[in-house]
C-alpha cells in the first residue's frame, strides 16, 4: 500500500497534496495520529476505535488505497476520483458519501472561489478529500475535539460538522454578493460604463452558488432522516435541524439575489431604450431645426435670385436690346424686380418657409 506522509495541518497555508491529518478517536478523544495509512489502519482495529483521514488532492492511486482498506463502493470512489461532482449525498448500505461544493468570497478580486470536498462516512471511519482550500477543517477537527461528547457521537457528528463549517463559510459569500449587488444597483442609475457586464458576471456566480447550495437542504433533510431512522443521540438531530435552517435562509437569500439581477439587467436594459430613445428624438429635433434653417436660406436665396436674373439679362453686351434706349425701361426693370420679389416672400411666407 502506498505510504502518505502526514503534513503539518488541513489548514496550513499551501499544504502539499497526499494525508495532511489523520488520527485515532477513542471515546472523543483522539488517542494517535499515524503517520501513514498503514499505521491507521492496524491501531483503528486495536483500539476499536473511530479513524478521520483527511486528504488534500489525493492521486488516483492514494483514493483507491484508502477504499481498498475500508471497502468503499467502485460508483463512489470513482465518483471521487473523477471530481468536479454536484452536490449530493448517496447511501452505500453502511457507507454514506457526501460531496459538498464550498465557497469563499475573494475580496481583491469581488469573485466567488469554488472548492470541492468529498466525504466518506463509514460505521468506524471518516475521510474527506479535499479539492482546495475551503473548507477549513482543521477547525473542525479542533472544536469537535474541545467538544468530547459530540466527538463520541461518532463518524456521524464529524458530518455534522463538516456541513455546519461549510454554510458557516457561505455567510461571508453571501454579504460579498450583497455588496456586489448594491454597488450594482447604484451604478444603474449612474450611468457608469461596463454595468451590463458586470450584472451578466455576478449573475453566472450566483447561479453557480445556487447550484452549490440548494441541494443542501434536501442533503441534509436526508442524512437527519437516516440518524432518526437509526436512533442516533437527539442533540445530534437538533444540530442538524440547526443546520437545515441555515441552509434554507441561505438558498432564500441566493433566489432573491438572482430575482434582484433579473430585475436589475431590465431596469438597465429599459434604461439604456430610454436612452436611446432620447438620443434619436434629439437627433431628429436637430434635423428638423436643421431642415427648417435650410428652408429659410432656401426661400431668402430664391428670393434675392430673382432680381438677379433680370439684372443679369439686362447686363448683357448686345447692340440689339430694345428697352436699353426705351424711356421706361430702367424703372420697369426695378419694378418687376421688387414684384417677382414680393411675390416669392408671400409664396414662402404662406408655405411657413420663412
Amino acid at each position: 500500500m502506498a505510504e502518505l506522509v502526514s503534513q503539518a495541518g488541513e489548514d496550513a497555508p499551501g499544504p502539499r497534496p497526499g494525508l495532511v491529518d489523520n488520527a485515532i478517536y477513542v471515546d472523543g478523544r483522539r488517542t494517535a495520529s499515524p503517520g501513514n495509512l498503514d499505521e491507521t489502519f492496524e491501531l483503528m482495529r486495536e483500539r476499536r476505535g473511530m479513524a478521520w483521514i483527511g486528504l488534500y488532492r489525493p492521486t488516483s492511486t492514494e483514493i483507491e488505497a484508502v477504499a481498498q482498506e475500508f471497502g468503499m463502493h467502485r460508483l463512489a470512489v470513482e465518483d471521487a476520483i473523477a471530481a468536479h461532482q454536484r452536490p449530493k449525498l448517496e447511501h452505500y448500505g453502511d457507507l454514506i458519501f457526501t460531496v459538498l461544493r464550498p465557497a469563499r468570497y475573494l475580496d481583491a478580486t469581488e469573485k466567488v472561489e469554488f472548492g470541492e470536498l468529498h466525504v466518506f462516512v463509514g460505521a468506524d471511519f471518516v475521510v474527506t478529500i479535499r479539492h482546495a482550500e475551503s473548507p477549513d477543517l482543521a477547525r473542525v477537527r479542533a472544536r469537535l475535539e474541545e467538544s468530547r461528547d459530540l466527538l463520541c457521537l461518532g463518524p456521524e457528528a464529524v458530518l455534522y460538522a463538516i456541513l455546519d463549517q461549510v454554510v458557516d463559510e457561505y455567510v461571508p459569500v453571501v454579504t460579498g454578493l450583497q455588496n456586489d449587488i448594491d454597488e450594482i444597483e447604484d451604478q444603474l442609475f449612474s450611468g457608469e460604463p461596463g454595468v451590463t457586464r458586470r450584472i451578466y458576471e455576478l449573475t453566472r456566480e450566483v447561479i453557480a452558488f445556487q447550484r452549490a447550495t440548494k441541494p443542501l437542504a434536501d442533503m441534509v433533510a436526508a442524512l437527519k432522516g437516516g440518524i432518526e431512522k437509526d436512533a442516533v443521540d437527539v442533540e445530534l438531530q437538533r444540530l442538524l435541524r440547526d443546520v437545515a435552517d441555515h441552509v434554507i435562509r441561505i438558498v432564500e437569500r441566493v433566489d432573491a439575489f438572482r430575482v434582484l439581477l433579473q430585475n436589475a439587467l431590465m431596469v438597465h436594459t429599459t434604461l439604456v431604450g430610454q436612452q436611446q430613445n432620447d438620443e434619436m428624438r434629439s437627433l431628429t429635433q436637430t434635423s428638423l431645426d436643421q431642415s427648417e434653417q435650410v428652408k429659410r436660406i432656401s426661400s431668402w436665396a430664391a428670393i434675392l435670385f430673382a432680381p438677379t436674373l433680370i439684372g443679369t439679362i439686362y447686363g448683357m453686351n448686345f447692340q440689339d436690346m430694345p428697352e436699353l434706349t426705351w424711356r421706361y425701361g430702367y424703372p420697369l426693370a426695378l419694378a418687376a424686380m421688387l414684384a417677382m420679389g414680393v411675390v416669392l416672400y408671400l409664396v414662402f411666407k404662406r408655405k411657413r418657409w420663412l
